[in-house]
């Protein structure tokens, strides 16, 4: 359930919102909503950005990889702790301090964060699929 709340905005702020709402087939207050969120986000997890991309608006460190690309990478690093996040960034070529910034964005978010990682388990078991079936056409 959403309680409202009464804004004043300046005219030409409200104009933008609203071309910008358009534009992403959302309403104002919607995409106001959205983008409060996403500040208050920001602010709480410094180096967090919000993007989007093929599978919708996702949460991500500033010039570096999606937040849930870096904790899938966690989860399937062979060592544990510490050496986790050192392996991990590595990997990703970030500072241990920008993989720690996404496993605290995820231990907010974690819901979040875990369907991302499904979503993207499940596609690519579709793309495996779909190349198997191409390799039995062409073999």
């Amino acid at each position: 359930m959403t309680t409202p709340l009464s804004i004043r905005f300046d005219p030409a702020l409200l104009d933008r919102l609203r071309r910008r709402a358009v534009a992403r087939d959302t309403t104002a207050s919607g995409l106001a909503q959205r983008l409060v969120d996403e500040g208050l986000r920001a602010q709480e997890f410094p180096g967090i950005v919000f993007r989007d991309g093929p599978s919708g608006r996702r949460a991500g460190l500033a010039s570096g990889p999606d937040v849930w690309e870096v904790v899938a990478a966690l989860r399937h690093s062979d060592v544990r702790g510490d050496a986790a996040v050192e392996a991990v960034a590595v990997d990703f070529d970030l500072t241990p301090g920008r993989v720690r910034v996404a496993l605290e964005y995820y231990g907010a978010y974690a819901p979040e964060i875990d369907g991302e990682i499904e979503q993207n388990d499940h596609a690519a078991e579709e793309a495996l699929r779909a190349w198997q079936g191409q390799r039995r056409l062409l073999a």
